[in-house]
């Protein structure tokens, strides 16, 4: 168990130190098992964090990401945070002025991230596999950049999907609905 963690710890200082030395404008940090953002990545990163256009902490044990962890990398055009236990963001991602695809899908959930509906610059945004029922509709017609909706594989409410379509100028892509139980 120990020397699993051990490598785990390893794998993630080589990946931070890959992409310090070769400044990169990418952070891959997918599949390390981390419980949380590294508190000493922040100080090992800080000459390059401005750089830093794309990070992946995909598949991961996250349960949340702190303000500090989005104000540190505020020039972030795509985060993905795929295969976590996220159930909210923090409202700060609305600092994220360059963000354009953001990857949530496999997390927990229940409904629309609403910070995110005040990025202006986003253009993909994917929630597939959550718990979300319902949507802020209004909120995601005045967002003119979105191309892109992934809520497939959500629970969302019939209702919700008689409202959204006609009202939002961009692909939604829903589960197809389960028909009625036949009485």
């Amino acid at each position: 168990m120990q020397k699993r963690m051990g490598e785990a710890v390893a794998r993630v200082a080589r990946k931070v130190n890959e992409t310090v030395e070769n400044k990169t404008d990418s952070l891959d940090l997918a599949n390390c098992k981390l419980m949380t953002f590294p508190v000493g990545i922040y100080k090992a990163m800080r000459t390059v964090t401005e750089g830093i256009h794309r990070i992946s902490l995909a598949n991961n044990e996250l349960k949340s990401i702190t303000s500090r962890f989005i104000t540190t990398f505020s020039q972030l055009r795509e985060l993905n945070l795929s295969g976590n236990y996220l159930h909210r963001l923090p409202e700060e991602v609305t600092s994220l002025l360059h963000l354009q695809a953001i990857n949530l899908s496999r997390n927990r959930f229940r409904r629309f991230p609403e910070p995110l509906a005040a990025v202006t610059t986003l253009q993909t945004i994917d929630l597939e596999e959550n718990e979300i029922t319902e949507v802020p509709v209004e909120k995601l017609a005045s967002m003119t950049a979105l191309r892109s909706l992934n809520l497939q594989a959500n629970p969302v409410s019939p209702e919700v999907r008689l409202l959204v379509r006609p009202l939002v100028p961009f692909d939604l892509l829903l589960s197809p609905e389960k028909p009625l139980p036949e009485a």
